[in-house]
């Protein structure tokens, strides 16, 4: 019994360590890509929008056109809340019809 507890006392710390590397990896650029998109396809205010991201880099590149403002606006803040994302350029044009 004794042996058990070493055992486990010695594993845990060494788990513990091993699953924080594995959540502090960076996100590849076709993860950040999709992260990006599905947060804007689901997003109800930016839903709607032509809209292409582009990542080199963990750098995002909006480009395309939306309605309002706050499509724009938004557009942004979903891409820069997605992990792996460094910076965000925001090339978005609102055009109204």
């Amino acid at each position: 019994m004794k042996t058990n507890r070493l055992v486990l006392s010695l594993l845990v710390p060494q788990i513990a360590i091993v699953s924080t590397f594995a959540a502090e990896k960076p996100h590849d650029d076709n993860y950040i890509t999709d992260s990006v998109r599905q947060k804007l396809a689901a997003d109800t205010v930016v839903k709607g929008g032509d809209l292409e991201v582009i990542v080199k880099d963990g750098a995002v590149t909006l480009n395309g056109k939306v309605k309002e403002q706050r499509q724009k606006d938004k557009a942004e803040h979903l891409a820069k809340r997605v992990g792996g994302v460094k910076s965000v350029v925001n090339n978005i044009k609102v055009e109204k019809q």
